[in-house]
């Protein structure tokens, strides 16, 4: 472990995963200057696999908060690789995109995304405060419960 944060969320019993490959014709992230995006990101079980359902009918809400989580855990090992290991280079999550594919009587929305959003605070304390959008969906790719995106802001290394 090279980095604070690592190290922190190692202290919580977090290990990163291995960023997955993208499914399609895209880059799992971008980057302009000091901002990074990271593209979404969907909830994967420890074999590496999809893990398929929806809110409301599948999946209850603590449920959807775990897969969240793994997304986000997701997005800070994509982190990594672009940082060449030094996640505290990470000065800001500036903005979450969170969309939870729920039944239409499902109205916990921003309470799914939150199991992002505490992830990301835990990690990089005040700097992981963000602005977020947290959208209900009627499906998503592979039939997955959750996909997250991020743009995130990093200091020169």
């Amino acid at each position: 472990m090279s980095s604070e944060v690592e190290r922190r969320l190692a202290g919580h019993g977090i290990v990163l995963p291995t960023p997955n490959t993208p499914a399609a014709n895209y880059v799992p992230l971008t980057r302009t200057g000091n901002v990074i995006f990271v593209s979404g990101q969907v909830p994967l079980d420890d074999a590496g696999q999809r893990i398929v359902g929806r809110l409301g009918v599948d999946f209850s809400l603590e449920q959807g908060q775990q897969h969240a989580r793994r997304c986000a855990a997701s997005i800070i090992g994509h982190l990594r690789n672009a940082l060449n290991g030094d996640l505290d280079r990470v000065t800001r999550i500036l903005k979450l995109g969170v969309f939870v594919n729920a039944t239409a009587e499902f109205t916990q929305h921003p309470l799914v995304a939150n199991g992002a959003s505490e992830l990301f605070v835990l990690a990089f304390g005040e700097a992981g405060r963000h602005a977020r959008s947290a959208v209900g969906v009627q499906s998503l790719p592979g039939g997955v419960p959750v996909e997250v995106d991020a743009i995130i802001e990093v200091s020169q290394g």
